[in-house]
């Protein structure tokens, strides 16, 4: 009596029921993935790009940054009114970098001419073109996010009275005091007055004012300004404000932002372009190694009926397109993820940004 043979038929689902549920799962668990996915790109990917273009924009202006040797000089505050830099400014013209102790050793942001998103969105900080320069009598009036592209101004409810806001121009450090802050309408023009806390008198010393959206993660429908008053000025030739400064363990003075000469790799491509293009390449030669070499045992397994024909998914089904042994498979598909995924973040999210209404209108994206 022979042996029964295994039939050369794939086995089938009876019922289309698991299929479905199957294809609903995938679909289901690839639109949160797109969702997380794009909260990644809003939330650290437009940061990343903002502070490449940020590195570039200094390097341009050729803004030499403090040392992190641990060889730093205290720059004493000088007497007498505070010079006037720069005396002007174009549109996107590097004016100077923001320091914010409260907000992290770490942080800082350039500061240009202009308050248009194409600034705001790769430049940090942007300055209200109709108010005064740094340390001039009157309101230094900034702008910035306070989501995504880096968040500038996201903790600036966390500020206390005191907290310093410290400027810096090519030549000097103007050093401002936190005071007060209060939320007000988009169309309330009255916190960029040369007097933004009194806006019917006149002003009879340098302010400073920064403004960002109100809430915070939501469309926002009110703007958050904070005020402070003028302290100090001082030379950057003679060193940086005390406030920007920590004494090392051998009695030195030390920067206290220690990443400003070592950025990560991220910031300093500013693009996913090469990792999609060596991820493409790379999946296309292991890909073809893979198939000269085992062909595809998963497909041939279920068609000599080895293995029973699985319900319709489409992560399953992908997984079983590809050459060789199942380490090579789940190789191969993990790079093609991680290449897709670059992509969304590199070319899909920032068209969906630019041209989705809802999309636009939550994440403030503009075509630079």
């Amino acid at each position: 009596m022979t042996a029964p043979r295994h039939s050369n038929m794939p086995t089938k689902p009876k019922h289309p029921g698991p299929n479905i549920l199957m294809m609903l799962a995938g679909l289901l668990l690839t639109f949160a993935t797109v969702c997380g996915l794009y909260i990644g790109w809003m939330e650290w990917w437009t940061g990343v790009e903002s502070a490449h273009s940020q590195i570039e924009k200094r390097e341009d202006a050729k803004f030499a940054l403090p040392a992190t040797d641990g060889d730093v000089k205290i720059a004493q505050p000088q007497e007498g009114e505070a010079p006037l830099q720069p005396e002007d400014a174009t549109a996107g013209e590097l004016i100077g970098m923001a320091y914010i102790p409260a907000f992290g050793d770490s942080w800082e942001r350039n500061i240009v001419e202009g308050t248009s998103l194409a600034e705001l969105n790769k430049q940090g900080l942007g300055h209200y073109t109709t108010t005064q320069m740094p340390g001039q009598v009157g309101n230094f009036a900034i702008a910035g996010h306070r989501n995504g592209y880096g968040q500038p101004l996201g903790d600036i409810d966390k500020l206390k009275a005191g907290d310093q806001i410290i400027i810096r121009t090519l030549d000097y450090w103007y050093v401002y005091e936190y005071t007060s802050d209060r939320i007000v309408l988009p169309t309330d023009g009255s916190v960029l007055a040369p007097n933004p806390i009194e806006p019917s008198q006149p002003a009879t010393e340098p302010m400073i004012t920064l403004t960002t959206c109100e809430p915070k993660y939501s469309t926002p429908t009110h703007r958050w300004v904070a005020f402070g008053t003028f302290k100090y000025w001082a030379k950057v030739a003679d060193g940086v404000p005390e406030a920007l400064t920590h004494k090392t363990a051998s009695g030195g003075v030390e920067f206290i932002n220690r990443d400003v000469s070592n950025p990560s790799v991220f910031v300093r491509l500013g693009t996913l372009k090469p990792f999609v293009f060596y991820g493409l390449l790379a999946y296309v030669i292991i890909f073809a190694a893979a198939a000269f070499a085992f062909r595809w045992p998963a497909l041939r397994a279920i068609r000599n009926g080895e293995k029973p024909q699985p319900a319709f998914e489409f992560y399953g089904w992908l997984l079983r397109h590809q050459p060789g042994p199942a380490a090579i498979r789940w190789t191969l598909l993990l790079i093609l993820l991680l290449v897709t995924c670059g992509a969304m973040f590199q070319w899909v999210f920032p068209w969906a940004a630019a041209n989705i209404p809802v999309l636009k209108e939550m994440s403030n994206f503009t075509v630079s």
